[in-house]
């Protein structure tokens, strides 16, 4: 099968192989995407390598159902939201890929689960079903095997004592929560923790402050937990995918992941590695609803695939979004 062989990619040329294959497969059996590429004058038999493939605004979520699967779905993630705004959906036909991406993801950059308590401080994910991070961290959490590993909803005194008790025993640890969340947790209290304890932040204060730029946050966190770096997860309800930072917002992706820039002003054209552009997306584990997205978010390219996030295009909409109203 096809989506088996996704997480046996361990070069740049399995990696192009699979890509163009996910790539033949969507084009036939997702309608959404092969009537995007037609009115881009692409056709399947054109496409010769992976940098032509054309990227579908992830715009495309709020509007149309994505799906490359007959196959009935299983779950539906859907993105956070102001009252009243259209959210994104993410129609999923087998969730074992979703698990198979963020276990061996996981694995990728950390190792074994089992070694881990894991902490969660997800409450604005909490408070609203079909979130994707949430189904994530839950099977994580189940699969450490910790008893001690949970959500810690409205649970602050019990998640200090807990952090406080597995830092004195020399556990490994991972915190991981959206960010004011982890904001609101050090400004209120002392906490000061073993340096290889991962704190990790998954972006976002969902209205509750005001944004910061990375740095400043990062800042704030390191202080306020006493380690030297802060992490970050990368990931988006319409990606069965994440990505990794161990530290100053630099991003590695697993083998089936990768990431590249678009010309702000031309959505069609790539740019070199360096220059900000908008990120386009290749997750092969979308393979059952389209693979191939043009996010809302500006960064930059480094060396080996990896990335940095440096903000999101003013504009609530990506340009190329009505073409199929055209």
């Amino acid at each position: 099968m096809l989506a088996e062989t996704i997480f046996t990619i361990e070069n740049d040329q399995d990696f192009e192989k699979a890509a163009l294959r996910v790539f033949h497969h969507q084009y036939i059996n997702c309608n959404v995407y092969q009537r995007f590429c037609n009115l881009l004058g692409v056709i399947k038999s054109s496409i010769r390598n992976s940098s032509e493939i054309p990227f579908l605004p992830i715009e495309f979520f709020k509007q149309e159902k994505i799906v490359s699967s007959p196959s009935n779905i299983q779950q539906v993630f859907t993105s956070s939201g102001t009252t009243g705004s259209i959210t994104s959906k993410h129609y999923v036909t087998n969730l074992s890929i979703y698990e198979n991406s963020f276990r061996k993801g996981f694995q990728c950059f950390y190792g074994d689960i089992k070694d881990y308590t894991v902490l969660a401080l997800l409450p604005s994910y909490l408070e609203r079903d079909g979130s994707s991070l949430v189904y994530m961290a839950d099977k994580l959490i189940t699969e450490s095997q910790q008893l001690d590993s949970g959500f810690y909803l409205d649970e602050t005194k019990k998640l200090i004592t807990t952090l406080k008790r597995l830092t004195e025993q020399n556990k490994k640890i991972i915190l991981i929560g959206v960010s004011f969340a982890l904001l609101d947790l050090v400004e209120h209290n002392h906490i000061q923790l073993n340096n290889d304890t991962i704190i990790m932040e998954t972006g976002g204060m969902k209205g509750r402050r005001k944004e910061m730029i990375r740095e400043e946050l990062h800042k704030v966190l390191k202080g306020g937990f006493g380690v030297s770096q802060i992490h970050s997860e990368y990931g988006m309800t319409e990606l069965l995918s994440q990505a990794y930072s161990k530290g100053n917002g630099i991003f590695q992706c697993p083998p089936w992941m990768k990431v590249s820039t678009r010309d702000p002003e031309d959505a069609l054209t790539s740019l070199e590695d360096g220059k900000t552009g908008g990120i386009n997306i290749i997750d092969l584990a979308n393979i059952n609803s389209c693979s191939f997205i043009a996010t809302q978010d500006l960064g930059k390219i480094y060396d080996h695939g990896s990335f940095e996030i440096l903000g999101r295009f003013d504009h609530s909409d990506i340009r190329g979004c009505n073409l199929m109203a055209l």
